[in-house]
Parts: structure tokens; C-alpha cells; sequence
């Protein structure tokens, strides 16, 4: 059994933890208000995990994530991941999830189409978004229910920290602006 390390970082939206081992990065959490949460909610999930000093490539990691944070347009897709450990299936939603870029969304339907199963499969989309290991660095939040609605997210702070996030990617859900104003009549 491959050892996972870990490391609790800040960044502008709130501290993220990052777990890696000698294959790739295995889990990252997304933020929440403070750092001692962060671990909690961590650990939870990987209770077996050592603290430890990131080596070269998940410096980068953190440095992009904290750039996302930032609001600056960053790609994840090269980041090597670990998910060895996923239901075959969920890897190839994972895989096709990971394609969807920076200020783009796509649905639930749409992506177990692309993965050539009935719509019926829309809902495996969101269970394997709910069980997502790696929030941020697979674009879960990009993901969307039918019609273009925000749908559900498993992160702290729920479907607001998904508007955020989407947000800082330039995306706005919801209705669009008036063409023109009222003159005020």
C-alpha cells in the first residue's frame, strides 16, 4: 500500500490540502475557512496520511492552485493523479470531466453521452462528481445539472462555493442581463 503525504496550504479563497504519493497526487480538498477544518475534513478521508514536504512537482500544484485562487486562468489537466483506487468507470468520467477548460461547463447528460452510455448515465456523472478525490484539479464544479443549473457540490460551502468558483472563471449562471435598461417611466 503506497504511503500518502499531505500538506495543508493558504490561498485567497481559504486553506486547501493537497495529498500526494510516489504515483501521483491522490486527494486535494478544496478551502475552507481555516486550517485546522481543512485537516479535519482531510483526514477524514485519509486517516493514514503523514504530513509531509511537497516535492517539486506538487510545489507547482499549489502554486497553480493558488494562482487559481487568485483569479488568474490556470490548466490542471497536466497534473499527474492517482486514482487507481476508483471504480473503472468513474476514472473515464474523471478522464472526460478533466476536459472541460477554464470559464467552460458543460452537464451531467452531456458527459455520459461523450462517454457513450444512455442518459440514464447522468446520474453516475454525479455521483462520481460527489465522490470526486480531487475537487478543482478534475473540474467537478464545472459540471452542471440539466439546463444549465448550478445541480449539487459535495465541497464546503455547497453550490456557493461552486458559483465562486465558476465565477472567477468568468462563468454566471442564471438569467441573462437585460439588453437595456429601463428608462425609468
Amino acid at each position: 500500500m503506497a504511503i500518502h503525504r499531505y500538506t495543508i496550504f493558504e490561498t485567497q479563497g481559504g486553506f486547501c490540502g493537497i495529498a500526494w504519493n510516489d504515483v501521483g497526487i491522490t486527494r486535494f480538498q478544496l478551502p475552507t475557512a481555516d486550517e485546522a477544518a481543512t485537516e479535519r475534513l482531510f483526514l477524514r478521508r485519509l486517516p493514514k496520511a503523514e504530513r509531509g514536504t511537497p516535492p517539486a512537482h506538487i510545489e507547482d500544484a499549489i502554486a497553480a492552485t493558488k494562482r487559481y485562487f487568485a483569479g488568474e486562468r490556470v490548466d490542471f489537466s497536466h497534473l499527474v493523479l492517482d486514482l487507481r483506487d476508483q471504480d473503472e468507470f468513474f476514472r473515464r468520467i474523471y478522464s472526460a470531466a478533466r476536459n472541460v477548460g477554464w470559464g467552460h461547463t458543460t452537464t451531467y447528460g452531456t458527459l455520459a453521452k461523450e462517454l457513450g452510455a444512455g442518459p440514464e448515465a447522468a446520474r453516475d456523472v454525479g455521483q462520481a462528481m460527489a465522490k470526486n478525490p480531487v475537487a478543482l484539479i478534475i473540474p467537478c464544479h464545472r459540471v452542471l445539472a440539466a439546463g444549465g443549473k448550478l445541480g449539487g457540490f459535495s465541497a464546503p460551502g455547497g453550490g456557493m462555493s461552486k458559483t465562486r468558483m465558476l465565477e472567477l472563471e468568468g462563468v454566471r449562471l442564471g438569467p441573462p442581463e437585460p439588453a437595456q435598461q429601463s428608462l425609468g417611466f
